[in-house]
């Protein structure tokens, strides 16, 4: 299991298995954008004691309540497993093969792809983390018009596992079914990669602050926040003092993946600063092709009243990766942005 090692000289874990090519996206990005987009708490537990309160999250008219299991709440590093799950689902449909909810999981490919160990000890990490993960119920309600509707679901619906005979036998490989809201913000294209060092981040809070930079700085120059703000972002319980030394460690190791970090001690402000490993905007938005004719038609049905022209505008400079299908993420744009704002 990866381990908090606030003693270690290095501020990242080693790479364990340099050879291995990683291709990773994040999925709790992709549930912020769809489900969730105007709830900016985080699900998942910083915490290594297990979680065992419901906790309930609020923002405007929206709201989100977490109920864990006896196991306790899932946590960040049980969030390894669907970042995995996902890669392999975007492998297949970039290569044009057929997908579905439920995911085989190769257990040794799973530990060497998330930088772990391979020893007994880390096999049984896993099947902790689906109970925590199968366990996790979400609920959250989405307000269109007059009308509010309460959704609720999981990150995982169920696994199956498979192991040598012999309650110490070793495990071989395990199946995840996805829940449908997990499902369908990948299959919305909602998601993003991830730096493969985010696997060799130490410490939870780090991963946690590393998604939220990613989310919101994303391929900008830069993205500014308070320090107090950033704090009830994390979710973390921990003081905003300690918090603070916790950002300074960030500046000063500048270890970061992809935004190098800095803090305005006056303005209490922590800056990120993107370090151009990713590709700029301007690249993602000229891999763009043209929209179709009938596309603009379509968009304005999803959002009567606006201009098409201006909400393109706004949908090329949002975009963080080129959409596999165009013309459908523009109108499914537009719908948003309508159930969002309504009429102009």
């Amino acid at each position: 299991m990866v381990t908090d090692n606030t003693n270690a000289l290095a501020p990242l874990l080693p790479d364990r298995h340099p050879q291995h090519d990683l291709f990773i996206c994040d999925v709790a990005d992709a549930v912020l954008k769809d489900v969730m987009q105007h709830m900016e708490h985080p699900f998942y537990s910083l915490s290594k004691k297990p979680e065992t309160t419901v906790k309930r999250y609020e923002n405007g008219n929206k709201w989100l309540q977490i109920t864990p299991s006896v196991k306790g709440l899932a946590t960040i590093y049980d969030k390894d497993i669907l970042i995995y799950c996902i890669s392999q689902i975007m492998a297949k449909l970039k290569e044009g093969l057929p997908v579905s909810p439920r995911v085989r999981i190769n257990s040794r490919e799973l530990l060497i792809f998330t930088n772990r160990g391979t020893s007994g000890r880390e096999y049984q990490s896993l099947l902790d983390a689906l109970d925590r993960l199968e366990g996790t119920r979400i609920r959250t309600n989405i307000v269109t018009g007059d009308e509010e509707q309460v959704d609720g679901f999981g990150l995982i619906d169920a696994s199956s596992i498979r192991r040598k005979h012999g309650l110490d036998g070793r495990l071989l490989w395990c199946e995840v079914k996805l829940s449908d809201w997990v499902f369908n913000a990948i299959r919305n294209e909602e998601v993003l990669t991830l730096h493969r060092d985010y696997f060799r981040l130490r410490k939870p809070i780090e991963r946690r602050v590393y998604e939220i930079a990613r989310k919101h700085c994303g391929q900008q120059k830069s993205w500014r926040i308070t320090l107090a703000k950033l704090l009830l972002k994390t979710g973390s319980q921990s003081p905003q003092k300690r918090f603070r030394q916790m950002i300074r460690q960030l500046v000063e190791h500048d270890h970061l993946p992809d935004y190098h970090v800095t803090f305005e001690d006056d303005a209490d402000m922590v800056v990120f600063t993107n370090r151009g490993t990713m590709s700029p905007t301007s690249l993602v938005e000229g891999s763009i092709p043209p929209l179709q004719y009938d596309t603009y038609e379509e968009a304005r049905h999803a959002a009567p009243g606006w201009d098409v022209r201006f909400l393109e505008q706004e949908w090329r400079s949002w975009c963080v990766e080129p959409p596999r299908n165009a013309d459908r993420a523009f109108v499914g744009f537009c719908r948003k942005w309508f159930e969002k704002r309504g009429r102009p």
